[in-house]
């Protein structure tokens, strides 16, 4: 039911959100057997009318909350508080600020093949912030602040892949492979230090934060 529901969202979407992590790169993947949004018809399929500015900002609105899991509430307010900075751009205050919440660091440092997975990595205190636990998926970490795999839960299996592969290893929802620039991981130790602010131009994806502080100024 859960998987379905994530299928749902990437088909809405019109695109893959890797919202499943590795399984989405199987040939089960709902998205490659009905790429279209759910309940529409042959013939809305076939005739798809023109979407508006609005419509464009809206849905890459919901693309980026969806791939963030962040909820509605919480995504304004980030939005909020990049507008309201007195320096930098809102579309990249906003995409660091997205990146630098624990349970999507995690996932970008290779500690999980998903940030659906990572959040409930985080959520069971297996991940340590500066050697204490943090159990809120969305604690905003700093430059130097180092994510470790609890002791013990280091020999677990949901971990095994990150000494196997190397971390970071599964791909991003954005498209990326490996660890950021902004992430100084280490498969052996199962540690990852954060060593500089995400930046847009340094990471891939073709997701478009301008659109969404466009869509809350209206």
């Amino acid at each position: 039911m859960i998987a379905d529901k994530k299928c749902k969202t990437c088909r809405r979407a019109g695109e893959k959100l890797f919202l499943r992590g590795d399984r989405c790169f199987t040939p089960k993947c709902a998205f490659e057997r009905k790429s279209y949004a759910p309940g529409k018809r042959d013939y809305e399929r076939k005739h798809r009318s023109t979407v508006t500015e609005f419509g464009m900002q809206l849905r890459e609105k919901q693309k980026i909350r969806n791939i963030y899991r962040v909820p509605e509430k919480q995504f304004a307010r980030y939005v909020k508080e990049s507008v309201s900075r007195s320096s930098g751009s809102p579309a990249e205050l906003l995409y660091a600020e997205l990146e630098l919440r624990l349970d999507s660091a995690a996932y970008r440092a290779g500690f999980a093949a998903s940030r659906a997975e990572a959040r409930q990595i985080v959520s069971h205190g297996h991940i340590l912030v500066n050697g204490r636990r943090v159990t809120v998926p969305s604690y905003r970490l700093r430059e130097g602040d180092v994510l470790s795999v609890r002791e013990g839960s280091a020999e677990k299996p949901i971990f095994a892949r990150m000494k196997e592969s190397g971390a970071g290893a599964a791909a991003s929802s954005e498209g990326a492979v490996g660890v950021p620039s902004w992430i100084l991981a280490d498969a052996k130790e199962k540690t990852g230090t954060i060593v500089g602010i995400p930046r847009r131009e340094t990471d891939q994806g073709g997701l478009s934060f301008k659109s969404v502080i466009e869509f809350y100024s209206r």
